[in-house]
């Protein structure tokens, strides 16, 4: 008569993780760029939408690139910093906007 029981399989035994240094990805700040073509709100929607900076915050960004030509965005990796920023790019270029980033090691 065959055994109605199975082995199980063995337990596996808990590995510790060896504590090691992990190198984070280096920083990059984004910088916001004036032109005088795109609108004012849609400056401040692309701040809220892609960069998920709340409105007093996008608008203060906004008056600072179009009073200094510039302004600081935020500090990301460098590869969530080009995906924003080309996000940014895709939305303003879909509306004829010439709305500019870049991004330069923090």
């Amino acid at each position: 008569m065959p055994s109605m029981l199975r082995a199980l399989p063995p337990i596996p035994e808990r590995i510790e993780k060896e504590e090691t240094e992990t190198t984070e990805a280096p920083l990059y700040d984004i910088i916001i760029h004036n032109d005088d073509t795109t609108p004012m709100d849609f400056v401040i929607h692309i701040l809220n939408t892609i960069f998920s900076i709340p409105n007093p915050n996008a608008a203060n960004i906004m008056y600072t690139a179009h009073l200094n030509g510039e302004a600081y965005v935020q500090t990301l990796p460098k590869l969530e910093a080009q995906r924003r920023v080309g996000k940014a790019r895709f939305a303003a270029r879909l509306q004829s906007y010439p709305l500019e980033f870049s991004i330069k090691r923090a």
